[in-house]
């Protein structure tokens, strides 16, 4: 795999803050975060609750607004967009992978993976084509036709993650992508990440509780009360 240190930045933040009003009180979720993230690099964001890092985020990808700083995605800064070019934006270069897998019970695996495409304007058959590419990428050419209640956690997030990936995405954000899983099946989910990660040479941002899955990014960023308080490469930590 190309090293990620070599590529530009994908993803780079300045100063971003993010300040929540709550019963008149003013809470400070993120406090001057400066963060760059390399095309092609896979980063787990780590901290106990309440630290800010799914308030980060969600603001690097443009799912919150900020209050302060600015986020560039390969060099255009998202503060600037309308929200119907923010939404265009992430559509067509992001893809979401969360731990409820927000599928629509009523859909098959193909045709949720296929619904974002729809949506885009891409054609019925290409979309299929393309949705059932997505399956078999994960390892799901069997199930095409399955309904989310008839699948296993483990695929369900499968479907998830081909769901995140169908459109091409330059960055894929996920927050607590194993949180629903158990051990075994969380780390098949991570293996499929890394194995994509290294494949497709797309940018990961995780967010997660479970150190077995950061140990398996390049770098893990700490937050502690809305401040990046370490980001180190995986194995140099200390």
């Amino acid at each position: 795999m190309e090293d990620p240190t070599t590529e530009e930045f994908m993803i780079e933040a300045t100063g971003v803050q993010k300040v929540y009003a709550s019963g008149g009180l003013r809470v400070h979720a993120l406090r001057g975060v400066d963060l760059g993230i390399r095309r092609g690099e896979m980063v787990a964001i780590m901290g106990p609750s309440g630290s800010g890092k799914t308030t980060l985020l969600n603001c690097l990808s443009g799912l919150d607004d900020m209050d302060g700083g600015e986020v560039l995605i390969g060099g255009d800064p998202i503060s600037k967009m309308s929200d119907r070019k923010r939404t265009r934006f992430r559509a067509q270069r992001m893809g979401f992978i969360f731990q409820s897998y927000n599928l629509i019970p009523v859909l098959s695996a193909t045709e949720n993976i296929e619904l974002p495409l729809l949506v885009a304007g891409v054609k019925p058959k290409e979309a299929r084509t393309r949705a059932e590419g997505a399956l078999e990428m994960v390892g799901l050419a069997d199930q095409t036709k399955k309904r989310p209640a008839q699948m296993s956690g483990g695929q369900q997030q499968r479907v998830t993650v081909a769901r995140s990936l169908v459109n091409e995405p330059d960055i894929v954000w996920a927050d607590e992508p194993t949180g629903a899983l158990d051990s075994e099946t969380s780390k098949e989910i991570m293996d499929l990440l890394v194995h994509l990660n290294e494949e497709q040479h797309q940018t990961f941002v995780l967010v997660t509780h479970d150190a077995a899955v950061a140990a398996r990014a390049h770098r893990t960023i700490r937050m502690r009360d809305g401040r990046i308080a370490s980001d180190a490469p995986n194995g140099k930590e200390g």
